[in-house]
């Protein structure tokens, strides 16, 4: 198996705070990997020190097989990095602010034209290509900013949080395009808050303070999960799972949009009319409650506890 990313034994600490903790993550040669996580669980701070913005305290970071701790120069000329925050130029157009990236990483100006004519119809921004980038759509913003980063032609992508507050529309469309990269052989490892999102991955890796927890693949991720889940959908979902948490008779419930997950060593026959006293004395009309398997949700938050 060929990896285009390596970490071993990675620790980085922020005075008292240890926000790396001896992780250690494997990307293949072109996969798309999702690391998810809770806020603060060190998912910024590792791919910060994959390109290289920090230093590590402890450990080594391969990209392409380069160490970037002392091979830095020759990492950044095959990665892509986008951070979480939009880092573009509101002043500039579309096109300006392609070409600026293009001439920071020196691609000459013949191909510079073609990989701008590329780009932005691979990511459907040739009709707003003299449009200042202040007045674009969130979603807009994000695709251009990928463009930005794909103009040097990365053979790896590190992507933070891309899709974080744009809207369903073009999340949607953001992912296509990921998976047309995937598909063209680039590697990416993206983090997401979303867990629709990391479904869309080839393997998924939890991260919870600075420690890797759990590496599978998304249709192998109800192994992981030995409890029996109930889904309860009712007109009063909030009302229901404060009332379930309350009596204390299960070992998770968390509510999911309009649903209500519920986890239990006990069978789902022995759940239902234990459920069904509890909420309906309380008013409360269940409109379905049936046995599923375990979602990336069940086993992230199965995981924190």
């Amino acid at each position: 198996m060929t990896f285009d990313i390596k970490i071993v034994g990675l620790k980085k600490s922020f005075g008292s705070i240890l926000a790396i903790d001896d992780l250690h993550l494997d990307v293949h040669e072109g996969e798309m990997l999702g690391l998810i996580g809770p806020d603060g669980a060190g998912k910024t701070t590792t791919l910060r020190m994959l390109s290289g913005l920090l230093i590590a305290d402890e450990g080594v970071c391969l990209v392409g097989g380069k160490n970037v701790r002392s091979e830095l120069s020759a990492v950044r000329q095959f990665i892509g990095y986008m951070p979480q925050r939009f880092s573009l130029y509101p002043d500039l157009t579309v096109a300006e602010n392609l070409r600026f990236f293009a001439d920071l990483f020196q691609v000459n100006k013949e191909e510079r034209e073609n990989r701008m004519k590329r780009l932005l119809e691979f990511n459907r921004l040739s009709p707003f290509s003299n449009r200042r980038t202040a007045a674009l759509s969130g979603g807009m913003k994000q695709k251009l900013a990928l463009s930005c980063t794909l103009i040097h032609t990365p053979k790896i992508l590190l992507l933070d949080e891309p899709t974080t507050g744009v809207d369903p529309v073009s999340r949607r469309e953001f992912w296509d395009i990921l998976k047309e990269l995937r598909a063209s052989g680039v590697t990416i490892l993206v983090t997401t808050p979303y867990m629709d999102e990391a479904a869309k991955c080839n393997r998924v890796a939890f991260i919870h303070n600075g420690k890797i927890l759990l590496v599978t693949e998304p249709e192998k991720i109800a192994h992981h999960y030995k409890n029996t889940v109930l889904e309860i959908v009712c007109d009063q979902n909030v009302k229901a799972a404060k009332i379930l948490i309350a009596s204390k008779q299960f070992d998770s419930v968390h509510s999911f949009g309009d649903r209500v997950h519920l986890s239990s060593h006990q069978t789902s026959e022995q759940m239902k009319p234990m459920i069904k006293n509890l909420v309906e004395i309380e008013n409360i009309q269940i409109n379905s409650m049936k046995e599923i398997s375990a979602s990336i949700e069940d086993v992230f938050v199965e995981l924190l506890n």
